[in-house]
């Protein structure tokens, strides 16, 4: 799964309440059918790997032709929905985790528990916890996961014996040693080498991916926000400012993020050895591969505060979703697709290893046929782990999270002076976006 970016704002999303009735859930699924299927991949090998799949579908369904296409992003499936029509996918998927909420609460994707019960699945026999929490939301199973992608660190081996530091760092204050002793800077202060770089702006270091070491509980059993609450989210940012000011301040480290190539370059800050740590997910590992860097390279799980040792090993996840049109005709049918891709275990395995992604049913992540290597590894660990969070779905496409990272923007640049007051009124918006998305 190629990176995604990181939202989609609410006004591209579902407008209103889909019909759940205008589809149906009484066909013959042993009846000849064709099924429309829309998704997100384009690049030419995660084309061929879904084209694979379908294959290896149709081969067990001879009676269920399956009309793909690609390149297909959340805003125009959404459409399609609420137009309804012949034109309307009857299977979707998505690689946006924080719509489902809308998803589900709209009735645009239909709830699967119904045919999970029919046929015979156990989610939570099949599922990891954490992935079958991304595709709900309040109780309405309106999606699963089809293959995950787990973030950890990526650092550079050389760099560390250069420095004396014979293995990732595993709490936050070795982290942070670990990245100041890791830092270079020029005669005239300009950077060579930053150990970490904690700005929340370079590739995929997006606040939540962050956070997740904290392992934050962002709303109570209310729905409210509860960032203010606790001390996890004032802990995450204090670090995050602690850092920056270790480095060497927010102004250098923004002038260096600058000067750096783009994420999908040659020129990656970590490829080019201008990082001695990076935040990434498991693709990464596919792409460093075929670029032969210069350095030897590693992976292992970010960090997690000191007081939390135990949970070592945790990680963000997040990952493509599945389900089913309300408007399908077939739906029956659509099931038997949408099961085949997210819960067939040889399909899964094989899916993963085409497109180098983390597996998404734990008889997957088990598998003797699943391609590993100490790098890929850590990705699959970092999934298994009981510790590893996602974000909780929303009625509102995922708003708190633009919400709070804008949020985190500010912080960062030193423009919140008072954490304590700012957590609360940011909370206070929360609540209210989700209050104005409810009415």
């Amino acid at each position: 799964m190629r990176p995604a970016a990181f939202l989609l704002t609410a006004a591209l999303l579902l407008a209103g309440c889909a019909n759940p009735s205008t589809g149906s859930d009484t066909d013959d699924p042993t009846a000849p059918v064709t099924l429309t299927f829309w998704h997100g991949w384009s690049e030419k090998k995660e084309v061929k790997a879904i084209d694979e799949s379908i294959a290896r579908f149709e081969k067990l369904h001879p009676n269920i032709r399956v009309k793909s296409t690609g390149n297909v992003t959340d805003a125009t499936v959404n459409q399609a929905l609420r137009a309804g029509g012949g034109e309307a996918p009857d299977v979707v998927s998505s690689f946006t985790t924080n719509n489902v909420g809308q998803y589900c609460s709209s009735g645009m994707w239909v709830d699967l528990d119904p045919f999970m019960r029919k046929t015979g699945l156990d989610k939570k026999a099949v599922f990891p916890k954490t992935l079958l929490d991304y595709t709900s939301y309040e109780g309405r199973q309106c999606a699963l996961p089809l293959l995950a992608d787990a973030f950890g660190m990526y650092y550079n081996v050389d760099a560390f014996e250069q420095a004396g530091i014979s293995r990732p760092p595993r709490t936050m204050s070795e982290f942070k040693r670990a990245a100041v002793k890791l830092t270079e800077r020029a005669g005239d202060g300009s950077y060579r080498r930053v150990g970490f770089m904690p700005n929340f702006r370079l590739y995929q270091n997006t606040p939540d991916r962050l956070f997740a070491q904290w392992g934050p509980a962002y709303f109570d059993g209310d729905g409210k926000s509860r960032l203010a609450r606790g001390t996890a989210a004032k802990e995450f940012l204090t670090f995050q400012r602690d850092l920056i000011t270790a480095l060497g301040g927010y102004g250098p480290l923004e002038n260096f993020r600058t000067t750096v190539g783009d994420e999908m370059s040659s020129q990656n800050a970590f490829l080019t050895g201008k990082l001695a740590m990076h935040l990434d997910g498991e693709w990464r590992g596919g792409m460093l591969d075929d670029a032969k860097p210069g350095f030897r390279w590693a992976t292992a799980p970010l960090p997690v505060p000191d007081d939390q040792a135990g949970t070592y090993g945790r990680g963000y996840l997040t990952g493509t979703v599945a389900g089913i049109a309300h408007s399908s005709k077939h739906q029956n049918a659509a099931w038997e697709l949408v099961r085949f891709l997210t819960a067939d275990t040889d399909q899964v395995v094989a899916f993963a290893n085409a497109i180098h992604n983390v597996p998404s049913t734990k008889a997957a992540l088990a598998s003797p046929q699943l391609h590993r290597d100490p790098a890929f590894t850590t990705f699959l660990d970092i999934a298994r782990n009981a510790h590893s969070v996602g974000m909780p779905a929303s009625v509102n496409g995922g708003q708190y999270i633009l919400t709070f990272t804008d949020f985190a923007y500010e912080t960062e640049a030193g423009r919140v002076r008072d954490l304590d007051k700012g957590l609360r009124a940011l909370d206070r918006q929360i609540d209210d976006d989700t209050l104005q998305a409810q009415d």
